[in-house]
């Protein structure tokens, strides 16, 4: 099995997810990343903490944490913006979503970075672009979700509804993943590096975008419908006797699997039920008559039904019932991976991309605070006497 990014030296300076999954996902397909960090541990490091007195390193780092060294660093020193400066001679890509003034004071905007290396890459991720009004605001995945629309649309009677996952963000790194392989690519048939810009809102206003279309052009002012459809029905989560079912029927053969399912084939003569966008538009109606049906099974009984019919559905787990679905275990999506503090491992999400020529696996478990440091710092051409100075200035 291959590593494609292989030979490839990734900095990632980047906090949270927009910018560190990012540099995950291109260490997850081979390339050599360093994440450099605060002395004491940037925030991100500690977030959703996995022990009982609430401290150490939390969950969210060891996932974005996989398959990086750790190095600690103060840029903002003299003798730090040295050590970045040699950093950047060795590296292909640089990546940060830091705002653009603390790019610029740590001598990490893509100027400075290019002064160093001229075919550098830096793949930057903000909360609103560089252009705008909004271009110096600060903010994280909520603020994508309220202002895209999808925040306003997942609502109900008015009230907004933020999605507990940060999809936001998760979309935005992968947009990076993209922006830089492309540029990567480029460099190849070039020798020139560039910037790259992702951002947030982009990527919300990217899920929203046929909500936005709609709106633009016809003017419909919808409101959220909380997990009910708008474009087809019966589509929505409905209460069974045990627990609680998604169905999403869309298309005309999947409304007559439904109209089988429920033995009831007036639905299919039914004018307001002719199209897609009928059965969304009454979509309370369909909703309706499939919750009587559903409270009446359980939960198991009620998929195995719909399943017969192929119709689409599943049920709404808890995060404890989706760790102990077989489906998880058979896809193997979870790796448990040693960490120090943890006796019996932590599991960890895999790259969700299967290649049958390239290795996407995940190969080593999250550094800890600035365990490869010195390494690194060796590396770069600094002594042992030099490296114990740069920590004793709290440098390194």
């Amino acid at each position: 099995m291959s590593n494609v990014l292989s030979g490839i030296r990734v900095l990632d300076f980047g906090r949270y997810i927009a910018g560190p999954y990012c540099a995950t996902v291109l260490a997850d397909l081979g390339a050599e990343v360093i994440r450099i960090e605060k002395i004491d541990g940037s925030e991100d490091r500690y977030l959703t903490p996995l022990t009982e007195d609430q401290t150490g390193d939390g969950a969210l780092f060891l996932q974005i944490g996989q398959n990086k060294q750790g190095m600690t660093l103060n840029p903002m020193k003299p003798e730090g913006r040295e050590i970045v400066q040699r950093l950047v001679k060795t590296a292909d890509v640089v990546v940060a979503n830091l705002p653009i003034e603390t790019l610029e004071a740590m001598g990490l905007d893509y100027d400075s970075l290019k002064a160093v290396k001229e075919d550098i890459i830096l793949t930057h991720a903000s909360v609103f672009g560089d252009e705008g009004p909004y271009k110096n605001r600060v903010g994280f995945d909520g603020l994508g979700q309220a202002m895209s629309g999808a925040m306003y649309m997942s609502g109900d009677n008015g009230e907004p509804r933020k999605l507990y996952g940060p999809w936001v963000d998760f979309t935005t790194a992968m947009m990076g993943v993209v922006g830089t392989m492309a540029a990567l690519k480029h460099r190849d048939q070039t020798g020139e590096g560039q910037l790259v810009g992702t951002s947030l809102f982009g990527s919300a206003v990217l899920i929203s975008s046929v909500t936005l279309m709609e709106q633009a052009m016809l003017n419909i002012n919808r409101v959220g419908t909380a997990n009910r459809g708008q474009n087809a029905g019966p589509a929505d989560t409905f209460k069974t006797k045990d627990g609680w079912v998604l169905v999403q029927s869309i298309g005309l053969p999947l409304f007559e699997r439904w109209t089988k399912l429920i033995g009831e084939d007036h639905w299919l003569t039914d004018p307001r039920f002719t199209t897609d966008q009928d059965r969304g538009d009454n979509n309370h109606i369909l909703s309706e008559r499939m919750s009587e049906w559903c409270l009446e099974r359980t939960t198991k009984d009620a998929i195995a039904e719909m399943d017969a019919v192929r119709l689409p559905c599943g049920p709404v787990m808890t995060p404890q019932e989706t760790l102990d679905d077989p489906q998880l275990a058979a896809m193997g999506l979870l790796k448990n991976v040693p960490y120090p503090g943890f006796e019996d491992g932590v599991p960890v999400t895999e790259l969700p991309i299967k290649m049958s020529k390239t290795d996407t696996k995940l190969k080593h478990r999250a550094p800890t605070l600035g365990e490869h440091t010195d390494d690194i710092m060796n590396s770069l051409g600094y002594s042992a006497a030099e490296i114990a100075d740069l920590k004793s200035k709290r440098v390194v």
